[in-house]
């Protein structure tokens, strides 16, 4: 299985730590964000990683190289010219995507100990285009699932907005945990240009393609994205639980 990581954001919630440096690389505890995201997918036998780049992206390169790509093969996305949102990052990297198993796609800024491996036998067995890791948890956003736990839609939990032509039949509003395994297949489905969200264009295909969220509420889910989260994070037994497991 190959991986995609996404580590091209602007990073605006952790400034001034992104004023100078790329946000993959603001460090939690000792490690960058990075280093966290690239450890988990070895440990989970991945080791064909594609890493895209925007902010300050020389000091990732650099980095990469200078850890010695972390012994596995790692290529770079460049979006220097144009920083292209979720979904136009794995539009841009589909020659290193599309072949003929699935792949996954990770946020920089999460750490878990949800097992890959469980979340693939899950995504087959339900032949799903996307599946969705998602976790019981307070959330700003919500996705929103029905019975059988396919994608029906999307709601801002401050605003109430919601977004799913079948929205009202969702059973469960779970938080997204930033992981993605996806079939190649999506890539015949992309009509999108530019810079476009992942998640978007999700709640386009759900309609015509079985999309399904993976629950994970037993496992360890970590994000530190925000300023406020960074310390905190750091001095949690779970982060050392996890760190300790890399």
């Amino acid at each position: 299985m190959k991986a995609m990581i996404l580590a091209a954001g602007l990073g605006t919630r952790l400034r001034p730590l992104t004023d100078n440096t790329p946000k993959a690389l603001v460090e939690i505890g000792g490690y960058t964000m990075l280093e966290l995201a690239v450890k988990y997918l070895k440990k989970h036998g991945i080791d064909d990683i594609i890493v895209n780049v925007h902010h300050l992206a020389n000091k990732i390169v650099r980095y990469i190289k200078a850890n010695n790509y972390f012994d596995i093969k790692i290529s770079f996305s460049d979006e220097r010219c144009q920083l292209l949102d979720t979904g136009g990052a794995i539009k841009k990297a589909s020659d290193f995507l599309k072949n003929e198993e699935p792949f996954l796609l990770m946020a920089v800024d999460v750490l878990t100990n949800l097992d890959i491996k469980i979340m693939l036998e899950f995504h087959k067995s339900r032949n799903s285009l996307v599946t969705l890791a998602v976790k019981k948890r307070d959330t700003s956003r919500s996705l929103l699932f029905d019975a059988n736990m396919k994608l029906v839609g999307w709601k801002d939990n401050k605003t109430k907005e919601v977004k799913g032509t079948y929205a009202e039949t969702a059973l469960s509003a779970l938080g997204f945990s930033g992981i993605h395994i996806i079939e190649p297949e999506i890539f015949r489905q992309i009509e999108e240009e530019g810079a476009f969200s992942v998640i978007d264009l999700y709640l386009r295909l759900m309609e015509i393609e079985p999309i399904h969220g993976f629950r994970h509420d037993n496992d360890i889910w970590l994000e530190f994205g925000r300023l406020e989260r960074i310390e905190t994070v750091a001095k949690s037994e779970e982060f050392k639980k996890l760190t300790n497991n890399l």
